[in-house]
Parts: C-alpha cells; structure tokens; sequence
C-alpha cells in the first residue's frame, strides 16, 4: 500500500473517473461523505498541505480553486442560489486529508454560521 496522498493519487490520472472537473491547477471531485445535496471537493494538483505551506505564486491557486467552485455550481444549477466554499486548515477545523482542499456545498438552505 502506497502512503502517497490520496488526492495527489487522485489528481495524478487524467483518466480517474472520480473526478469530475479538472484545468491544468485543480480537479474535483464529489465528497464521499456529502454535508449537502451538492458537496464536492476542489483540490490543487500541486500537493500543498494548506494554506500556510503556500510559496512562489502558490497563492494563484486559490483563484482557480474559485473558478473551479463557481464553474461546478453553474454546472450544478446552483450558482444563482448560491453555494458555501469551506477550507478547513488543521486538525482543529476538522481537515482530515492533509492536502489543501475546499468543500463546494449547496443544493439546499445551508443556514447561517455566525
């Protein structure tokens, strides 16, 4: 058994049926374990830990993370209603995979955190 990444395993064949958007920076993919009627994940190519391991112009990752999530919501009939981008960085914030992801969630009222 490989102790690779599993979204760098993932990420690494173009041909893996998992994913379901991929550019030359991200691919997604559909949550295993969705919070909402729409949860998929939007992952970096590159392995990057999180946001604090960021170098050189990493940071431009974050802007195709963000077009990856609105490109999936129109392609999911949510981008007019809306949809959560979640990073969780940390144990503490509930980041169970150490490989920078966001969560892309709609489908339904996803009620308000404050």
């Amino acid at each position: 058994m490989s102790d690779e990444c599993i979204f760098c395993e993932i990420g690494r064949d173009p041909s893996n049926a998992a994913v379901v958007y991929r550019d030359n920076v991200v691919f997604a993919i559909n949550d295993i374990n969705p919070k909402a009627p729409i949860h998929m994940l939007i992952i970096p190519i590159k392995h990057i830990t999180g946001l604090s391991e960021m170098a050189g112009n990493d940071e431009l990752i974050m802007m195709y993370v963000a077009l990856a999530a609105e490109e999936m919501a129109k392609r999911q009939g949510i981008s007019k209603q809306g949809f959560r981008l979640i990073i969780n960085q940390g144990q503490d914030a509930g980041q169970t995979i150490n490989h920078l992801h966001a969560h892309m969630m709609g489908g339904k009222s996803l009620g308000d955190m404050g």
